[in-house]
């Protein structure tokens, strides 16, 4: 058969490749719709996430009040030293606590919570909206002087502890702007100075920050008051840490084996965390608080049960189903 060549298209006019870049151009602000779209939801589930990180044009370094370098003169404390935050939920309070000149740490200020998301109990997965509850290591790369949050510095979330029990999440945060998914927010005003008394720290040698998260004071009678909640050795574990911290005045040692905490071992070195316990690390006195104590075990009785659904171990049934449920949204 002959080849019958196809016949020739048109050429274009001036006018059709006009059109046809106008409708490109049109094209391109609903590409980029979708493109935003798209990082709010990736910085939506996973919490307060690096839309914290934005870059700003200024740097802010958070400013200490006039009043709070007097409290330090009247409490014998020197403006660059070392300092240790400690959390309550349930109160929603952040303490700030410094080192005096004698070398133990005393309250130095208190400031309100703005808000926190979730529940009391620790994060467990990330996309479940929990703030963290722990022992966490603020170190001077997790400042953000640049937060689009007015100041902001990560927890540390997930810590050693954290990893051993397969805890996910990132970009855990304490910042300002008053508006948490996962963090602990605070006002603009408290965070200008939270974050320039841990600056001032930093500037004067101290290389980390222990932060403390608790669900709520750890005192005998607030875990007698949720001895119902599939929380309470994780908490009673906490309560640990927070009475080393106060019998001491000074910030515990703190590790992990045996995927739990353990403060101020008797036992030095590293320790694998999902491994077991040397032999002897538990033979100081504050540590090893896994099993109820005789007061709470004695006033149990006292308070109805408090059955939340978050639980210790990710192993756990509850925690499994919390997993199953979330799969497949975040």
């Amino acid at each position: 058969m002959d080849y019958i060549p196809a016949p020739l298209e048109a050429p274009l006019t001036r006018s059709d490749e006009m059109v046809g870049m106008t409708s490109r151009l049109r094209q391109i602000p609903c590409v980029f719709a979708k493109a935003c779209f798209l990082t709010l939801v990736v910085a939506g589930l996973s919490g307060c996430s690096s839309m914290v990180y934005a870059p700003k044009a200024a740097v802010r370094t958070g400013t200490v009040r006039s009043s709070t370098v007097k409290q330090m003169e009247a409490l014998n404390m020197d403006r660059a030293a070392p300092i240790l935050i400690r959390i309550y939920k349930e109160e929603r309070t952040l303490e700030i606590w410094k080192q005096d000149r004698s070398g133990k740490f005393a309250l130095l200020n208190s400031y309100p919570i703005c808000k926190f998301s979730g529940n009391l109990g620790p994060k467990l997965l990330q996309g479940d909206h929990q703030a963290p509850e722990g022992f966490y290591d603020i170190t001077p790369d997790q400042m953000n002087p640049n937060s689009s949050e007015y100041l902001a510095f990560n927890t540390g979330f997930p810590n050693a502890f954290d990893r051993s029990l397969g805890r996910t999440g990132s970009f855990l945060m304490v910042h300002g702007g008053c508006r948490s998914v996962g963090c602990y927010a605070m006002t603009d005003y408290a965070m200008e100075e939270i974050y320039g008394l841990v600056d001032d720290a930093f500037n004067g040698g101290q290389e980390k920050v222990q932060l403390q998260a608790f669900p709520f004071r750890m005192t005998a009678q607030n875990l007698a008051g949720h001895a119902g909640d599939p929380n309470l050795r994780f908490w009673e574990m906490l309560k640990a840490g927070s009475d080393a911290f106060l019998a001491t005045e000074r910030p515990p040692r703190v590790a992990v084996c045996d995927r739990r905490y353990v403060f101020n071992p008797a036992v030095e070195g590293d320790f694998d965390p999902g491994a077991p316990c040397p032999i002897g690390i538990d033979s100081t006195p504050i540590a090893g608080a896994l099993q109820p104590s005789r007061v709470i075990s004695a006033s149990a009785s006292k308070f109805p049960p408090n059955r939340r659904t978050v639980a210790y171990r990710t192993a756990d049934p509850i925690a499994q189903k919390i997993q199953e449920s979330l799969r497949g949204i975040y």
